[in-house]
């Protein structure tokens, strides 16, 4: 070739060369490079903007020139969560190159990314394979979790790896099944600001993606960022009316038995079938709840589901009939298919300011009249010991007398005198009488375990018990008691410390019911009263939980106060089932003998002092736990000079 026919190709490979690069967005990149894999898709080849059109503003977000820097998108499952992160993840490579991390919660869950997603990116778009430095798995430029690339590097990490994620600084941050990073980050750090402290050193050119189907309400974190972002929702045209619409649950409706189903046009009631739904989407858009926000939100649901990739709209109103009445099912589909966050229906009357509200104007002490009997719970921590004393009245209807705080370490013998002298305090009754704390159950749990066995082992307080969380999560609320000391011959000491196991969860199930049913009744009906004079503190530790039923078990609502308000109530409910007293088991009779008793010792009643009780009167003692009256000095009811009755 000679040089005059060579210099019009060497010119144009240099004008392409030196020509800025033509901005592209990254649905653009997609639709041009991607190439779906059969490996991980049901429509294998070229990939399709227009087959789900609620992707592209989503991925356009994160184009060179896009002025967003943070989204979260709250997606059903399979709405192409992980297809957005892979184009945005190619286009970076090739566009817009940078240090790159997708994050995924556990190792299982990032080996599948990386086997379903990350391989087949690689294998089958030509573009990633050009800026790809190596091809090789020798290379160590070519690890399985770590990706070299021309301009920047791939790092692929989980949360069961928390110092590999803190080590790592890049400009932009993937984050898959974000509401599931809380509770598998082992290091205790807070998800969303570890994985935004790894973009600090690109404070002009950082994006974070946040995607995810939402978990348990007041717990779920994708749903927390949703609620501060703008709260974008796809808005479709009704094919009648023209009125412009989000697809929601509520307007889904169909016939009896189930055979037909149908949307209903919220502005002219017409009935749209779903064969519409492909035109109606296709002529929507995104629209802002909450404009000028810092962070783009987007939510969808699963009536979003393009034709042929999710279940149609009579597949979901079966799903959910038949999740009616099973909790688990409908956490399931709410979460998966609605990508809504779950609350439990007997929780929704248990809020901390519903129940602050019930709150009766009357003094902690005197208790009322319809108090009969007091037990206490303390949780122990390492500067201090939490206490709760709280009466019971007939049926175990429940009135906190008090929420102490006593500071010290319980490894030193200051407060265990300060817990001595609030427990043996006398409790004023509305009657004149007196109460005492008849049993109090203490947490054994912790760092002071031992010293709350000394404790136990002294016998300082009467009934005062060791207690300890079961571990299964259906144990009964007071299980049987277990030996704890060794003699020197190395076997269980007999008149050692006996330690009770919980069942904590089946207590807190019973105290939650009883918030809830209790919405609706009088004060005089309800089954856990409270004195005003209770602080806030406790309204909103004694409902910082709430139930998960994946788990089956009850856990932290996110910012909530702290625990110890409900843990002590939870171990006072458990002294009140002490073998000795069985509060539970009280028919009405025996409550209704505690409160003669109490009138008695108020000098209401004239009781016989003499050993044996006339013929008529009534016994001169408590009954057991059987109900058989015990012939000796009651405990829980004094007289004002302090002797026992």
């Amino acid at each position: 070739m000679t040089f005059a026919a060579a210099e019009p190709i060497v010119a144009n490979v240099l004008a392409r060369s030196l020509a800025p690069r033509k901005p592209m967005r990254v649905s653009e990149w997609a639709a041009r490079y991607r190439v779906l894999s059969s490996k991980g898709s049901q429509e294998p080849g070229p990939w399709r903007n227009d087959r789900n059109p609620l992707l592209v503003e989503i991925m356009d977000c994160f184009s060179a020139r896009s002025p967003v820097r943070d989204v979260v998108a709250r997606l059903p499952i399979q709405f192409g969560k992980s297809e957005l992160e892979v184009n945005i993840l190619g286009y970076t490579m090739c566009e817009n190159p940078m240090p790159i991390i997708v994050a995924l919660p556990a190792e299982v869950s990032m080996n599948k990314w990386i086997d379903q997603k990350l391989n087949p990116l690689i294998e089958e778009t030509p573009a990633i394979q050009s800026v790809m430095t190596s091809l090789s798995s020798r290379e160590a430029s070519n690890r399985r979790s770590f990706k070299d690339f021309q301009g920047g590097q791939l790092y692929v990490e989980h949360a069961g790896a928390p110092v590999r994620l803190k080590s790592t600084s890049a400009g932009l941050v993937l984050a898959d099944e974000f509401s599931s990073f809380a509770s598998l980050l082992k290091s205790g750090d807070d998800p969303s600001e570890m994985l935004d402290g790894r973009t600090s050193a690109f404070p002009s050119k950082y994006k974070r993606l946040k995607v995810g189907t939402p978990e348990i309400a007041g717990r779920c974190r994708i749903s927390e960022l949703y609620d501060k972002s703008d709260r974008r929702l796809w808005y479709v045209p009704c094919p009648e009316c023209s009125h412009e619409q989000p697809l929601q649950w509520a307007g889904l409706m169909w016939t009896p038995d189930g055979s037909q189903c149908w949307y209903v046009c919220r502005e002219c009631g017409a009935a749209i079938d779903e064969y519409q739904k492909t035109t109606m989407i296709a002529k929507g858009g995104w629209v802002p709840e909450e404009p000028g926000a810092l962070i783009r939100g987007y939510h969808a649901n699963a009536l979003y589901y393009p034709m042929g990739l999710g279940p149609r709209w009579h597949e979901l109103e079966r799903m959910w009939r038949d999740a009616q009445g099973d909790n688990a099912k409908l956490k399931t589909f709410i979460n998966d298919r609605l990508a809504e966050p779950w609350e439990d229906p007997a929780m929704r009357g248990v809020k901390f300011n519903v129940i602050e509200d019930r709150a009766e104007p009357l003094p902690l002490r005197p208790v009322p009249g319809w108090v009969l009997a007091a037990t206490a719970g303390i949780d122990t921590q390492d500067n201090r010991l939490a206490v709760q004393i709280v009466g019971w009245g007939k049926g175990m209807t429940c009135w906190p007398i008090d929420y102490v705080e006593l500071p010290g370490d319980p490894a030193d013998d200051e407060v265990w005198t300060a817990l001595v002298e609030l427990l043996s305090q006398p409790i004023e009754h509305a009657s004149g009488a007196v109460l005492r704390v008849e049993c109090s159950a203490q947490d054994m749990l912790g760092h002071r375990t031992e010293a709350v066995k000394a404790f136990v082992r002294s016998r300082r307080l009467r009934r005062h018990i060791a207690i300890f969380g079961a571990t299964a999560n259906t144990a009964p609320p007071l299980g049987k008691a277990k030996l704890q000391d060794i003699n020197w011959r190395g076997l269980v000491d007999k008149r050692g410390v006996h330690a009770y196991p919980v069942g904590t969860v089946a207590i807190k199930h019973h105290l939650f019911g009883l918030l809830s049913t209790d919405a609706d009744k009088p004060a005089e009906d309800r089954r856990v009263r409270f004195s005003d004079q209770l602080s806030r503190e406790y309204f909103g530790g004694l409902v910082s939980e709430t139930y998960d039923p994946r788990k089956n078990r009850f856990e932290r609502v996110r910012g909530a106060p702290r625990n110890e308000p409900l843990d002590t109530w939870v171990y006072a409910y458990a002294a009140a089932l002490h073998p000795e007293l069985r509060m539970n088991r009280w028919t009405r009779a025996q409550w209704d003998l505690r409160e003669a008793q109490l009138l008695a010792s108020a000098g209401k009643v004239a009781l016989a002092d003499s050993r044996e009780t006339p013929a008529g009167a009534l016994p001169a003692a408590a009954p057991d736990s059987r109900g058989t009256p015990i012939r000796r000095p009651r405990a829980g009811i004094t007289t004002r000079d302090g002797w026992g009755l």
